[in-house]
């Protein structure tokens, strides 16, 4: 295998249970929003009516599931999941806090931030297993976003999303 295929394949297996733990409230999400419907001193939804309780615990166990199987399979850390996936699901409220005070609705488009804010919040919460590399990084950070948009437009294909992004 060449370099650059060693490290792509580095990058997917680093960041797949923040990938998984993305996509799992889409899943099995719904219910009470994290946010109970409140709205933030600026009158608008601070998180907004699709992010919920359900989907966040579903979308850490899920993470958290798949970085135990990584960390049996290539000896990570055994929290290694656990922190991708919680820091992927808190970059990606980060991001719909963002969206709601620029005004953007849940479920609207805000590019780059949409496909990245999750990454970010998973390298943010990486940093204490001293995985994280610069290659590695910005590897994640140049494959993320076109597998983010075909994995929604499948979910979209599949009824699963109502909006192809």
């Amino acid at each position: 295998m060449d370099t650059v295929a060693i490290l792509v394949w580095d990058a997917l297996k680093f960041i797949f249970p923040a990938y998984c733990a993305n996509a799992a409230p889409v899943i099995f999400g719904g219910g009470l929003p994290l946010d109970f419907g409140k709205k933030f001193y600026d009158g608008k939804p601070i998180f907004g009516k699709n992010k919920t309780f359900r989907g966040f615990f579903f979308g850490l166990a899920v993470g958290t599931i798949v970085g135990v199987l990584e960390s049996i399979l290539f000896t990570y850390p055994f929290h290694f999941g656990f922190l991708l996936s919680l820091g992927a699901l808190v970059g990606d409220l980060a991001g719909a806090f963002i969206k709601r005070r620029m005004g953007i609705p849940p479920g609207e488009l805000l590019p780059v931030v949409d496909q990245i804010d999750f990454i970010i919040g998973a390298f943010a919460f990486s940093l204490p297993l001293n995985m994280l590399f610069p290659e590695l990084a910005v590897t994640v950070l140049l494959i993320t976003p076109p597998l983010h948009l075909l994995t929604n437009f499948a979910a979209y294909k599949m009824g699963l999303k109502s909006t192809p992004w």
